[in-house]
Protein backbone atom coordinates (compact mmCIF):
# COMPACT_ATOMS: atom_id res chain seq x y z
CA UNK A 1 0.00 0.00 0.00
CA UNK A 2 1.19 3.71 -1.04
CA UNK A 3 2.54 5.92 1.59
CA UNK A 4 0.34 9.45 1.70
CA UNK A 5 2.94 12.01 0.62
CA UNK A 6 0.59 15.03 1.86
CA UNK A 7 -1.92 15.66 4.25
CA UNK A 8 -4.23 18.22 4.19
CA UNK A 9 -7.71 19.77 3.78
CA UNK A 10 -9.46 20.01 0.51
CA UNK A 11 -12.23 23.15 0.80
CA UNK A 12 -14.25 24.31 -1.65
CA UNK A 13 -16.86 27.37 -0.81
CA UNK A 14 -17.43 26.51 2.87
CA UNK A 15 -17.02 23.10 2.58
CA UNK A 16 -14.00 21.32 4.13
CA UNK A 17 -13.04 18.06 3.98
CA UNK A 18 -9.72 16.34 5.28
CA UNK A 19 -7.46 14.74 2.26
CA UNK A 20 -4.79 12.38 1.80
CA UNK A 21 -2.48 12.20 -1.72
CA UNK A 22 -1.56 9.26 -2.97
CA UNK A 23 1.03 8.17 -6.16
CA UNK A 24 -1.42 6.96 -8.61
CA UNK A 25 1.80 5.53 -10.61
CA UNK A 26 5.20 4.13 -10.08
CA UNK A 27 7.98 3.61 -12.25
CA UNK A 28 9.58 -0.15 -12.64
CA UNK A 29 12.49 0.95 -13.90
CA UNK A 30 15.61 -1.63 -13.71
CA UNK A 31 18.62 0.49 -11.02
CA UNK A 32 22.23 -0.04 -11.64
CA UNK A 33 25.16 0.87 -9.34
CA UNK A 34 28.06 2.51 -11.20
CA UNK A 35 31.10 0.26 -10.84
CA UNK A 36 34.93 0.32 -11.76
CA UNK A 37 35.17 -1.97 -14.61
CA UNK A 38 37.14 -4.92 -13.37
CA UNK A 39 36.08 -4.97 -9.67
CA UNK A 40 33.05 -4.64 -7.89
CA UNK A 41 34.70 -1.32 -5.88
CA UNK A 42 31.52 1.36 -6.33
CA UNK A 43 32.02 4.76 -7.93
CA UNK A 44 31.01 7.44 -5.98
CA UNK A 45 29.78 10.93 -6.73
CA UNK A 46 31.46 13.80 -4.79
CA UNK A 47 31.04 17.67 -4.80
CA UNK A 48 34.74 18.75 -5.90
CA UNK A 49 36.09 22.63 -6.18
CA UNK A 50 36.52 22.49 -10.41
CA UNK A 51 39.49 24.62 -9.83
CA UNK A 52 41.49 23.55 -6.94
CA UNK A 53 40.17 19.60 -7.12
CA UNK A 54 39.71 19.50 -3.52
CA UNK A 55 35.73 18.06 -2.32
CA UNK A 56 33.91 20.76 -0.78
CA UNK A 57 31.71 20.25 2.27
CA UNK A 58 28.09 20.25 2.22
CA UNK A 59 27.54 23.11 4.19
CA UNK A 60 30.06 25.22 2.08
CA UNK A 61 28.05 24.89 -1.15
CA UNK A 62 25.94 28.02 -1.85
CA UNK A 63 23.28 28.45 -5.45
CA UNK A 64 24.68 31.00 -7.96
CA UNK A 65 23.10 32.24 -10.85
CA UNK A 66 25.28 33.07 -13.82
CA UNK A 67 24.68 36.71 -15.34
CA UNK A 68 27.65 36.13 -18.10
CA UNK A 69 30.27 33.62 -18.00
CA UNK A 70 31.77 33.66 -14.78
CA UNK A 71 29.59 36.68 -13.23
CA UNK A 72 27.18 35.49 -10.37
CA UNK A 73 24.91 36.15 -8.47
CA UNK A 74 25.65 34.40 -5.13
CA UNK A 75 21.92 32.98 -3.63
CA UNK A 76 22.50 31.66 0.01
CA UNK A 77 20.31 28.66 0.51
CA UNK A 78 18.52 30.39 3.73
CA UNK A 79 17.28 33.28 1.50
CA UNK A 80 15.45 30.58 -0.74
CA UNK A 81 14.29 28.94 2.15
CA UNK A 82 12.24 31.86 3.31
CA UNK A 83 11.23 32.12 0.08
CA UNK A 84 9.92 28.72 -0.54
CA UNK A 85 6.00 28.60 -0.07
CA UNK A 86 6.39 25.80 2.95
CA UNK A 87 3.77 23.30 2.94
CA UNK A 88 0.10 23.99 2.15
CA UNK A 89 -2.12 22.66 4.55
CA UNK A 90 -5.05 23.10 1.98
CA UNK A 91 -6.00 22.49 -1.40
CA UNK A 92 -8.42 25.56 -1.98
CA UNK A 93 -10.15 25.20 -5.45
CA UNK A 94 -10.78 28.42 -6.65
CA UNK A 95 -13.49 27.59 -9.13
CA UNK A 96 -14.33 24.58 -11.48
CA UNK A 97 -13.47 24.55 -15.19
CA UNK A 98 -14.38 21.88 -17.86
CA UNK A 99 -11.89 19.41 -18.19
CA UNK A 100 -12.22 18.65 -21.78
CA UNK A 101 -11.25 22.54 -22.37
CA UNK A 102 -7.79 22.00 -20.51
CA UNK A 103 -5.12 20.63 -23.09
CA UNK A 104 -3.46 17.05 -22.10
CA UNK A 105 -0.13 18.98 -23.07
CA UNK A 106 -0.40 20.72 -19.44
CA UNK A 107 -1.04 17.35 -17.52
CA UNK A 108 1.86 16.88 -15.57
CA UNK A 109 1.31 13.97 -13.04
CA UNK A 110 -1.29 12.49 -11.54
CA UNK A 111 -2.21 11.22 -7.67
CA UNK A 112 -5.02 9.73 -6.12
CA UNK A 113 -7.14 12.15 -3.61
CA UNK A 114 -8.58 10.18 -1.30
CA UNK A 115 -10.90 10.77 2.44
CA UNK A 116 -8.19 11.00 5.58
CA UNK A 117 -11.02 10.89 7.97
CA UNK A 118 -13.63 7.91 7.29
CA UNK A 119 -16.23 10.58 9.70
CA UNK A 120 -15.95 12.36 6.54
CA UNK A 121 -17.08 9.68 4.07
CA UNK A 122 -20.11 11.23 3.00
CA UNK A 123 -18.62 14.18 1.97
CA UNK A 124 -16.20 12.79 -0.31
CA UNK A 125 -18.99 10.58 -1.55
CA UNK A 126 -20.74 13.91 -2.85
CA UNK A 127 -17.85 15.68 -4.08
CA UNK A 128 -17.34 12.83 -6.06
CA UNK A 129 -20.24 12.56 -7.34
CA UNK A 130 -20.92 16.40 -7.82
CA UNK A 131 -17.64 16.23 -10.14
CA UNK A 132 -18.88 13.58 -12.05
CA UNK A 133 -22.86 15.11 -12.61
CA UNK A 134 -21.27 18.65 -13.21
CA UNK A 135 -18.42 17.16 -15.49
CA UNK A 136 -15.88 19.77 -14.33
CA UNK A 137 -12.52 19.34 -12.21
CA UNK A 138 -11.65 22.05 -9.66
CA UNK A 139 -9.01 24.45 -10.15
CA UNK A 140 -6.51 24.98 -6.97
CA UNK A 141 -2.95 26.21 -6.07
CA UNK A 142 -1.36 24.67 -3.62
CA UNK A 143 2.46 24.24 -2.21
CA UNK A 144 4.20 20.76 -1.45
CA UNK A 145 7.59 19.79 -0.99
CA UNK A 146 8.81 23.70 -1.45
CA UNK A 147 7.06 23.76 -4.75
CA UNK A 148 3.90 25.47 -5.93
CA UNK A 149 1.77 23.60 -8.07
CA UNK A 150 -1.17 24.49 -10.31
CA UNK A 151 -3.96 20.98 -10.19
CA UNK A 152 -7.34 19.77 -11.25
CA UNK A 153 -9.01 17.58 -8.66
CA UNK A 154 -11.90 15.59 -11.04
CA UNK A 155 -13.77 12.52 -10.48
CA UNK A 156 -13.20 9.10 -12.00
CA UNK A 157 -14.12 5.87 -11.23
CA UNK A 158 -15.70 6.66 -7.50
CA UNK A 159 -12.52 8.35 -6.36
CA UNK A 160 -10.56 11.78 -6.62
CA UNK A 161 -7.92 12.44 -8.52
CA UNK A 162 -5.69 15.74 -8.80
CA UNK A 163 -3.43 16.48 -11.52
CA UNK A 164 -0.64 18.23 -11.71
CA UNK A 165 -0.61 21.24 -14.43
CA UNK A 166 2.40 23.46 -16.01
CA UNK A 167 1.94 26.42 -15.93
CA UNK A 168 1.01 28.46 -19.54
CA UNK A 169 4.39 30.03 -19.73
CA UNK A 170 5.93 26.51 -19.63
CA UNK A 171 4.66 25.13 -22.95
CA UNK A 172 6.29 25.38 -25.85
CA UNK A 173 5.27 27.15 -28.80
CA UNK A 174 5.58 23.77 -31.95
CA UNK A 175 5.72 26.45 -34.49
CA UNK A 176 9.21 27.19 -32.81
CA UNK A 177 10.85 24.22 -31.21
CA UNK A 178 9.64 21.81 -34.00
CA UNK A 179 12.34 22.52 -37.06
CA UNK A 180 10.83 21.88 -40.71
CA UNK A 181 7.21 21.94 -39.34
CA UNK A 182 5.08 21.75 -42.77
CA UNK A 183 2.43 24.33 -43.29
CA UNK A 184 -1.42 22.42 -42.62
CA UNK A 185 -2.28 21.23 -46.10
CA UNK A 186 -6.25 21.55 -46.68
CA UNK A 187 -5.79 19.93 -50.24
CA UNK A 188 -4.47 16.42 -50.37
CA UNK A 189 -4.55 13.34 -52.99
CA UNK A 190 -8.03 12.05 -52.31
CA UNK A 191 -7.52 8.56 -53.11
CA UNK A 192 -4.45 8.66 -50.47
CA UNK A 193 -6.15 10.47 -48.07
CA UNK A 194 -8.90 7.67 -48.24
CA UNK A 195 -6.64 5.03 -48.16
CA UNK A 196 -5.09 6.22 -44.79
CA UNK A 197 -8.11 6.59 -43.36
CA UNK A 198 -9.48 3.52 -44.27
CA UNK A 199 -5.99 2.03 -43.05
CA UNK A 200 -6.33 3.72 -39.43
CA UNK A 201 -9.70 2.24 -39.17
CA UNK A 202 -8.41 -1.02 -40.17
CA UNK A 203 -5.74 -0.71 -37.83
CA UNK A 204 -8.44 0.76 -34.73
CA UNK A 205 -8.09 -0.87 -31.32
CA UNK A 206 -10.29 -0.86 -27.90
CA UNK A 207 -7.90 1.11 -25.99
CA UNK A 208 -6.82 -1.37 -22.74
CA UNK A 209 -3.35 0.09 -20.99
CA UNK A 210 -2.68 -3.76 -20.38
CA UNK A 211 -2.03 -4.71 -23.73
CA UNK A 212 0.75 -2.94 -23.67
CA UNK A 213 3.88 -3.24 -21.80
CA UNK A 214 7.79 -1.84 -21.41
CA UNK A 215 9.76 -4.35 -23.77
CA UNK A 216 12.76 -2.42 -23.28
CA UNK A 217 12.67 -3.18 -19.42
CA UNK A 218 11.86 -6.95 -19.63
CA UNK A 219 15.27 -6.93 -22.10
CA UNK A 220 16.80 -5.25 -19.24
CA UNK A 221 15.97 -7.78 -17.15
CA UNK A 222 16.52 -10.80 -19.50
CA UNK A 223 20.24 -9.14 -19.91
CA UNK A 224 20.93 -8.75 -16.48
CA UNK A 225 18.82 -12.58 -15.75
CA UNK A 226 21.18 -13.84 -18.21
CA UNK A 227 24.63 -12.49 -17.10
CA UNK A 228 24.09 -13.41 -13.21
CA UNK A 229 24.04 -17.52 -14.74
CA UNK A 230 27.16 -16.94 -16.75
CA UNK A 231 25.31 -16.71 -20.04
CA UNK A 232 26.17 -14.21 -22.65
CA UNK A 233 23.43 -12.13 -24.65
CA UNK A 234 23.60 -11.58 -28.36
CA UNK A 235 22.44 -8.39 -28.97
CA UNK A 236 21.62 -6.47 -32.02
CA UNK A 237 19.45 -3.24 -32.45
CA UNK A 238 18.14 -3.75 -35.74
CA UNK A 239 17.69 -1.75 -39.14
CA UNK A 240 16.73 1.55 -38.77
CA UNK A 241 13.57 1.88 -41.25
CA UNK A 242 13.93 4.25 -44.15
CA UNK A 243 11.09 7.27 -45.05
CA UNK A 244 8.85 6.87 -47.55
CA UNK A 245 9.08 8.49 -50.84
CA UNK A 246 6.33 10.31 -51.93
CA UNK A 247 6.51 8.75 -55.00
CA UNK A 248 5.81 5.59 -53.06
CA UNK A 249 3.28 6.89 -51.01
CA UNK A 250 0.23 5.81 -52.62
CA UNK A 251 1.31 2.23 -53.31
CA UNK A 252 2.81 1.69 -49.70
CA UNK A 253 -0.40 2.74 -48.30
CA UNK A 254 -1.86 0.45 -50.63
CA UNK A 255 0.12 -2.80 -49.62
CA UNK A 256 -0.37 -1.89 -45.72
CA UNK A 257 -3.90 -1.93 -45.96
CA UNK A 258 -3.80 -5.19 -47.68
CA UNK A 259 -1.35 -6.53 -44.76
CA UNK A 260 -4.02 -5.07 -42.16
CA UNK A 261 -6.99 -7.04 -44.20
CA UNK A 262 -4.50 -10.19 -44.33
CA UNK A 263 -4.16 -10.22 -40.26
CA UNK A 264 -7.64 -9.33 -39.57
CA UNK A 265 -8.54 -12.27 -42.15
CA UNK A 266 -10.98 -9.91 -44.29
CA UNK A 267 -10.57 -10.09 -48.22
CA UNK A 268 -9.99 -6.57 -50.28
CA UNK A 269 -13.79 -6.65 -49.90
CA UNK A 270 -14.90 -8.36 -47.20
CA UNK A 271 -16.20 -6.48 -44.03
CA UNK A 272 -15.57 -7.10 -40.66
CA UNK A 273 -17.69 -8.58 -37.70
CA UNK A 274 -15.84 -7.59 -35.21
CA UNK A 275 -13.23 -5.13 -33.78
CA UNK A 276 -10.01 -6.72 -31.98
CA UNK A 277 -6.80 -4.93 -31.05
CA UNK A 278 -3.40 -6.00 -31.10
CA UNK A 279 -3.70 -8.30 -28.53
CA UNK A 280 -6.63 -10.31 -30.43
CA UNK A 281 -9.06 -9.03 -28.03
CA UNK A 282 -12.10 -9.87 -30.13
CA UNK A 283 -14.69 -6.71 -30.00
CA UNK A 284 -17.90 -4.97 -31.14
CA UNK A 285 -17.55 -2.60 -34.09
CA UNK A 286 -19.67 0.81 -33.91
CA UNK A 287 -20.87 2.44 -36.56
CA UNK A 288 -17.71 4.21 -37.52
CA UNK A 289 -15.99 0.65 -37.94
CA UNK A 290 -19.17 -0.19 -40.30
CA UNK A 291 -18.25 2.81 -42.28
CA UNK A 292 -14.55 2.37 -42.64
CA UNK A 293 -14.88 -1.12 -43.85
CA UNK A 294 -17.92 -0.14 -46.61
CA UNK A 295 -15.15 2.71 -47.63
CA UNK A 296 -12.62 0.46 -48.10
CA UNK A 297 -14.44 -1.91 -50.00
CA UNK A 298 -15.17 0.57 -52.20
CA UNK A 299 -11.63 2.31 -52.73
CA UNK A 300 -9.66 -1.04 -52.67
CA UNK A 301 -10.49 -1.96 -56.42
CA UNK A 302 -11.37 -0.10 -59.55
CA UNK A 303 -13.68 2.06 -57.85
CA UNK A 304 -10.87 3.78 -56.20
CA UNK A 305 -12.06 7.19 -57.23
CA UNK A 306 -15.33 7.05 -56.72
CA UNK A 307 -14.67 6.22 -53.19
CA UNK A 308 -11.94 9.24 -52.81
CA UNK A 309 -15.15 11.37 -53.92
CA UNK A 310 -16.67 10.79 -50.77
CA UNK A 311 -13.60 11.41 -48.44
CA UNK A 312 -14.05 14.86 -48.51
CA UNK A 313 -18.11 14.10 -47.57
CA UNK A 314 -16.73 11.32 -44.58
CA UNK A 315 -14.10 13.70 -43.69
CA UNK A 316 -16.92 16.68 -42.87
CA UNK A 317 -19.23 14.29 -41.43
CA UNK A 318 -16.79 12.76 -38.97
CA UNK A 319 -15.49 16.01 -37.96
CA UNK A 320 -19.15 17.69 -37.60
CA UNK A 321 -20.38 18.14 -33.79
CA UNK A 322 -22.52 15.94 -32.16
CA UNK A 323 -26.08 16.60 -32.11
CA UNK A 324 -27.97 17.46 -28.96
CA UNK A 325 -29.88 14.44 -28.59
CA UNK A 326 -26.41 12.34 -29.28
CA UNK A 327 -24.72 14.80 -27.05
CA UNK A 328 -27.08 13.77 -23.94
CA UNK A 329 -27.05 10.11 -24.18
CA UNK A 330 -23.29 9.90 -23.58
CA UNK A 331 -23.85 9.15 -20.16
CA UNK A 332 -25.41 6.02 -20.65
CA UNK A 333 -22.30 4.37 -23.16
CA UNK A 334 -19.40 2.02 -22.09
CA UNK A 335 -15.95 3.90 -22.25
CA UNK A 336 -15.00 1.48 -25.24
CA UNK A 337 -18.11 2.75 -26.82
CA UNK A 338 -17.03 6.29 -26.29
CA UNK A 339 -13.91 5.79 -27.44
CA UNK A 340 -15.26 4.74 -30.59
CA UNK A 341 -16.87 8.12 -31.16
CA UNK A 342 -14.14 9.99 -30.01
CA UNK A 343 -12.18 8.00 -32.93
CA UNK A 344 -14.39 9.08 -35.08
CA UNK A 345 -14.53 12.46 -34.36
CA UNK A 346 -10.56 12.92 -33.93
CA UNK A 347 -10.67 14.03 -30.49
CA UNK A 348 -6.83 14.19 -30.17
CA UNK A 349 -5.00 12.26 -27.27
CA UNK A 350 -8.41 10.00 -26.78
CA UNK A 351 -5.92 7.09 -25.49
CA UNK A 352 -4.83 8.60 -22.69
CA UNK A 353 -7.88 9.74 -21.46
CA UNK A 354 -10.65 7.93 -18.67
CA UNK A 355 -14.34 7.15 -19.74
CA UNK A 356 -15.12 10.62 -18.21
CA UNK A 357 -12.57 12.56 -19.67
CA UNK A 358 -13.98 10.91 -23.04
CA UNK A 359 -17.32 12.01 -22.62
CA UNK A 360 -16.01 15.51 -21.68
CA UNK A 361 -14.11 15.69 -24.77
CA UNK A 362 -17.47 14.63 -27.12
CA UNK A 363 -19.31 17.00 -25.81
CA UNK A 364 -16.35 19.40 -25.75
CA UNK A 365 -16.76 18.79 -29.87
CA UNK A 366 -20.37 19.60 -29.99
CA UNK A 367 -19.26 23.07 -28.75
CA UNK A 368 -16.13 25.84 -30.32
CA UNK A 369 -12.92 24.68 -28.12
CA UNK A 370 -11.78 27.44 -26.11
CA UNK A 371 -8.45 28.49 -27.61
CA UNK A 372 -5.25 28.33 -25.47
CA UNK A 373 -2.61 30.66 -25.79
CA UNK A 374 1.09 29.60 -26.30
CA UNK A 375 4.22 30.68 -24.05
CA UNK A 376 6.13 33.49 -24.91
Amino acid sequence: MAKAVWKGTLTFGLVSLPVALYPATESHAVRFHQLQRGTTDRVRQRRVNERTGEEVPFEDVVKGYELAEGQYVVVEPAELEELSPGRSRTIEIGGFADLAEIDPVLFDRTYYLGPADPATAKVYQLLVEALAHSRRAGIAVFAMRGKEYLTAVDSADGLLELRTLHWADELRDPQQEVPDLPARRREFNRTELATAEQLIEMLSVDWNPDDYHDTHEERVRALVAAKAEGREVALSAGAEPEATELTDLADVLRRSLDEARAARGTGPKGGRSGRSGRSGKPGTAGAAGAAGAAGAAGAAGAAGAAGARNAPKRERARRAPEPPEAVEGLGSLTKAELYRRAAALGVPHRSTMTRDQLQYALEAAARPRRKLGKAS
